[in-house]
Protein backbone atom coordinates (compact mmCIF):
# COMPACT_ATOMS: atom_id res chain seq x y z
CA UNK A 1 0.00 0.00 0.00
CA UNK A 2 1.39 3.29 -0.68
CA UNK A 3 1.65 6.32 1.42
CA UNK A 4 0.68 9.24 -0.15
CA UNK A 5 1.68 11.68 2.52
CA UNK A 6 4.54 13.99 2.08
CA UNK A 7 7.38 12.40 3.25
CA UNK A 8 10.38 15.69 3.97
CA UNK A 9 13.66 14.78 2.39
CA UNK A 10 16.03 12.95 4.30
CA UNK A 11 19.33 14.20 2.53
CA UNK A 12 21.67 16.71 3.93
CA UNK A 13 20.30 20.24 4.53
CA UNK A 14 21.75 23.38 3.12
CA UNK A 15 24.87 24.38 4.60
CA UNK A 16 24.04 27.75 6.74
CA UNK A 17 25.67 30.50 5.05
CA UNK A 18 27.17 32.75 8.31
CA UNK A 19 28.68 35.38 5.99
CA UNK A 20 25.47 35.77 4.14
CA UNK A 21 23.23 36.14 6.80
CA UNK A 22 25.59 39.05 8.29
CA UNK A 23 25.18 40.11 4.66
CA UNK A 24 20.95 40.52 5.22
CA UNK A 25 21.46 41.72 8.70
CA UNK A 26 23.42 44.94 7.55
CA UNK A 27 21.66 45.57 5.23
CA UNK A 28 18.39 45.61 7.69
CA UNK A 29 20.36 47.37 10.34
CA UNK A 30 21.64 50.48 7.50
CA UNK A 31 17.63 50.62 6.44
CA UNK A 32 16.29 50.92 9.85
CA UNK A 33 18.25 51.31 12.58
CA UNK A 34 19.36 49.00 14.99
CA UNK A 35 16.89 49.94 17.23
CA UNK A 36 13.86 49.55 14.66
CA UNK A 37 15.25 45.80 14.08
CA UNK A 38 13.59 43.11 15.98
CA UNK A 39 14.58 39.77 16.76
CA UNK A 40 11.97 38.64 14.68
CA UNK A 41 12.78 40.48 11.75
CA UNK A 42 16.11 38.96 12.11
CA UNK A 43 15.12 35.38 12.39
CA UNK A 44 12.74 36.15 9.32
CA UNK A 45 15.39 37.52 6.97
CA UNK A 46 17.72 34.74 8.08
CA UNK A 47 15.60 31.84 7.94
CA UNK A 48 16.25 30.66 11.67
CA UNK A 49 14.24 30.22 14.52
CA UNK A 50 15.78 31.86 17.70
CA UNK A 51 17.77 29.44 19.42
CA UNK A 52 19.78 28.84 15.76
CA UNK A 53 19.98 33.18 16.45
CA UNK A 54 21.84 32.55 19.37
CA UNK A 55 24.03 29.35 18.82
CA UNK A 56 25.09 31.11 15.54
CA UNK A 57 25.88 34.71 16.20
CA UNK A 58 25.41 35.49 20.45
CA UNK A 59 22.98 37.95 20.35
CA UNK A 60 21.58 40.83 18.03
CA UNK A 61 24.57 42.90 19.81
CA UNK A 62 27.03 40.70 18.75
CA UNK A 63 25.49 40.41 14.79
CA UNK A 64 25.38 44.03 14.73
CA UNK A 65 29.07 43.99 15.94
CA UNK A 66 29.68 41.70 12.67
CA UNK A 67 27.38 43.58 10.61
CA UNK A 68 29.84 46.86 11.36
CA UNK A 69 33.10 45.39 10.94
CA UNK A 70 31.63 43.65 7.24
CA UNK A 71 30.32 47.40 6.27
CA UNK A 72 33.55 49.03 7.05
CA UNK A 73 35.40 46.40 4.66
CA UNK A 74 32.76 46.32 1.76
CA UNK A 75 31.40 49.60 2.05
CA UNK A 76 33.07 51.34 3.99
CA UNK A 77 35.20 54.09 2.24
CA UNK A 78 39.21 52.79 1.38
CA UNK A 79 41.07 55.68 3.63
CA UNK A 80 44.57 54.19 2.51
CA UNK A 81 43.82 54.72 -1.01
CA UNK A 82 41.91 58.04 -0.66
CA UNK A 83 44.65 59.86 1.45
CA UNK A 84 47.11 58.41 -0.18
CA UNK A 85 50.69 60.34 0.93
CA UNK A 86 51.40 61.64 -2.57
CA UNK A 87 47.84 63.92 -3.17
CA UNK A 88 47.99 66.91 -1.82
CA UNK A 89 46.05 67.57 0.99
CA UNK A 90 43.40 69.08 -0.64
CA UNK A 91 43.10 66.99 -3.41
CA UNK A 92 43.09 64.04 -1.11
CA UNK A 93 40.33 65.97 1.04
CA UNK A 94 38.03 66.34 -1.79
CA UNK A 95 38.24 62.64 -2.95
CA UNK A 96 37.81 61.30 0.24
CA UNK A 97 34.10 64.00 0.28
CA UNK A 98 33.76 63.00 -2.83
CA UNK A 99 33.78 58.70 -1.99
CA UNK A 100 31.66 59.54 0.95
CA UNK A 101 28.84 61.24 -1.21
CA UNK A 102 28.76 58.36 -3.66
CA UNK A 103 28.90 55.41 -1.03
CA UNK A 104 26.07 57.20 1.34
CA UNK A 105 23.39 57.72 -1.53
CA UNK A 106 24.43 53.97 -2.89
CA UNK A 107 21.88 52.51 -1.77
CA UNK A 108 18.71 54.15 -1.87
CA UNK A 109 16.67 52.52 0.83
CA UNK A 110 19.67 52.56 3.01
CA UNK A 111 21.63 56.03 2.76
CA UNK A 112 24.19 57.47 4.90
CA UNK A 113 26.78 55.93 6.52
CA UNK A 114 26.16 52.49 8.90
CA UNK A 115 28.75 53.31 11.08
CA UNK A 116 28.57 56.95 12.01
CA UNK A 117 24.71 56.64 12.22
CA UNK A 118 25.09 54.68 14.82
CA UNK A 119 27.67 56.10 16.79
CA UNK A 120 25.53 59.16 17.17
CA UNK A 121 23.84 57.27 19.82
CA UNK A 122 20.74 54.85 19.67
CA UNK A 123 19.47 53.64 23.38
CA UNK A 124 21.34 50.35 22.84
CA UNK A 125 24.80 51.41 24.38
CA UNK A 126 26.62 48.21 23.52
CA UNK A 127 25.63 49.01 20.04
CA UNK A 128 26.33 52.30 20.04
CA UNK A 129 30.07 51.38 21.66
CA UNK A 130 30.64 49.22 18.71
CA UNK A 131 29.65 52.15 15.87
CA UNK A 132 32.06 54.50 18.23
CA UNK A 133 34.72 51.81 18.26
CA UNK A 134 34.48 51.91 14.51
CA UNK A 135 34.54 55.68 14.19
CA UNK A 136 37.26 56.11 16.46
CA UNK A 137 39.44 53.64 14.22
CA UNK A 138 38.43 55.89 11.04
CA UNK A 139 38.91 59.06 12.78
CA UNK A 140 42.79 57.87 13.81
CA UNK A 141 43.38 56.81 10.31
CA UNK A 142 42.07 60.35 8.93
CA UNK A 143 44.15 61.84 11.47
CA UNK A 144 47.57 59.89 10.62
CA UNK A 145 47.26 60.67 7.32
CA UNK A 146 46.34 64.41 8.03
CA UNK A 147 49.23 64.14 10.48
CA UNK A 148 52.12 63.44 7.80
CA UNK A 149 50.99 66.36 5.99
CA UNK A 150 50.46 69.20 8.64
CA UNK A 151 51.45 67.39 11.94
CA UNK A 152 50.91 71.08 14.27
CA UNK A 153 46.98 70.93 13.02
CA UNK A 154 46.71 67.68 12.91
CA UNK A 155 43.49 67.64 15.36
CA UNK A 156 42.07 70.89 13.84
CA UNK A 157 41.92 69.63 10.21
CA UNK A 158 40.83 66.05 11.47
CA UNK A 159 37.76 67.47 13.51
CA UNK A 160 36.92 69.26 10.21
CA UNK A 161 37.12 66.54 8.20
CA UNK A 162 35.02 63.65 10.39
CA UNK A 163 32.16 66.82 11.01
CA UNK A 164 32.26 66.98 7.30
CA UNK A 165 31.77 63.26 6.78
CA UNK A 166 28.80 63.27 9.68
CA UNK A 167 27.43 66.02 7.90
CA UNK A 168 27.20 64.28 4.57
CA UNK A 169 25.73 60.93 5.95
CA UNK A 170 22.99 63.24 8.26
CA UNK A 171 22.16 65.28 4.60
CA UNK A 172 22.20 61.76 2.76
CA UNK A 173 19.69 60.39 5.22
CA UNK A 174 17.63 63.73 5.13
CA UNK A 175 17.05 62.91 1.60
CA UNK A 176 20.10 65.03 -0.41
CA UNK A 177 21.42 62.98 -3.15
CA UNK A 178 24.60 62.39 -4.81
CA UNK A 179 25.34 65.48 -7.00
CA UNK A 180 24.22 67.82 -4.28
CA UNK A 181 26.65 66.09 -1.40
CA UNK A 182 29.65 66.17 -4.05
CA UNK A 183 28.81 70.01 -4.27
CA UNK A 184 28.90 69.98 -0.66
CA UNK A 185 32.07 68.01 -0.52
CA UNK A 186 33.94 70.25 -3.30
CA UNK A 187 32.92 73.04 -1.04
CA UNK A 188 34.49 71.94 1.83
CA UNK A 189 37.60 70.77 0.16
CA UNK A 190 37.90 74.38 -1.06
CA UNK A 191 39.45 75.18 2.47
CA UNK A 192 42.78 73.67 2.02
CA UNK A 193 43.29 75.09 -1.38
CA UNK A 194 45.96 77.58 -0.13
CA UNK A 195 47.25 74.40 2.11
CA UNK A 196 50.89 73.78 0.91
CA UNK A 197 51.20 70.85 3.32
CA UNK A 198 51.77 67.31 1.64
Amino acid sequence: MNDTKNVKSRGRPRAFDVDEAVGKAQALFHQRGYDAVSLADLTGALAINPPSFYAAFGSKADLYGRALERYAKTEGLDFDRLLAPEKPLNEALADLFDAAAVAYTAHPEATGCLVIEEARGGTDAVACDKAKTLWRRSRQVVRDAIADRAADRADEITDYVMAVLAGLSASARDGLGAARLRAIGRTASLAFMSDNAR
